[in-house]
């Protein structure tokens, strides 16, 4: 592999541990975070019915990991087009 391939390849590979790990501190902060930590807290907040904490504890990780998988398929797709590796 060339050297500007191989340079390509991390920066590449940079942006995409950058995001994930973004990402994975998102994911942990809603679902430890907002469900286990600051439960008592968010439970004075009535949402659909339901108290805040419990909420988020039972449902709100999920979607909110739902939509942080479409942010980064679309969010990869940038980067791919970046990087010169998007398939055609």
């Amino acid at each position: 592999m060339s050297v500007s391939k191989q340079e390509a390849a991390k920066a590449y590979w940079k942006d995409n541990l950058r995001l994930m790990l973004i990402l994975l501190t998102i994911w942990f902060a809603v679902s430890f975070g907002a469900g286990i930590l600051f439960v008592d807290q968010l439970n004075h907040i009535q949402f659909f019915g339901f108290p805040l904490g419990f909420w988020f504890a039972q449902q709100g990780s999920i979607y909110s990991f739902v939509a942080m998988i479409f942010f980064y398929v679309w969010k990869m797709n940038q980067y791919d087009r970046k990087h010169d590796v998007h398939e055609e």
